[in-house]
């Protein structure tokens, strides 16, 4: 499944590094890629390992809102 999340606070490359780290290394994500300009975060997953909202949930735990 993919989905594209869009992500307020989102500003230099250590939040990229941030939210790609964090959200790659759960099980069940096999690719995320952020894409500061549009605020946006694409998440490739399996949704029978994990949900959109416990992905969710782990962005706003690194500190960033979700729109």
């Amino acid at each position: 499944m993919k989905d594209i999340v869009k992500v307020k606070g989102m500003s230099c490359n250590h939040c990229v590094g941030s939210i790609e780290g964090s959200v790659g290394n759960l099980t069940g994500v096999s690719s995320v890629k952020v894409d500061l300009g549009s605020g946006e975060v694409s998440i490739e997953f399996d949704n029978q390992e994990i949900t959109l909202d416990q992905i969710k949930e782990t962005i706003e735990e690194q500190g960033y809102d979700i729109d």
